[in-house]
């Protein structure tokens, strides 16, 4: 009876680390990640508009 007390004891500490990890560390992470994607993304579109205006000016006849 005790070791299996002392198991369920284990686990729940091994358990409730874990989602102390996750909410602590993990999901504040994934929004600084999100916002770093979100300006990435920013950053890309206006890179290809760039090119786009460039090819458009090449292309235009004199």
């Amino acid at each position: 009876m005790w070791i299996t007390r002392g198991i369920s004891l284990i686990n729940f500490g091994v358990a409730s680390s874990a989602l102390a990890f996750q909410v602590f560390v993990l999901y504040p992470w994934h929004h600084q990640l999100d916002n770093e994607f979100k300006a990435l993304k920013k950053e890309h579109q206006r890179l290809l508009s760039q090119i786009d205006l460039r090819a458009l000016r090449e292309q235009k006849p004199n």
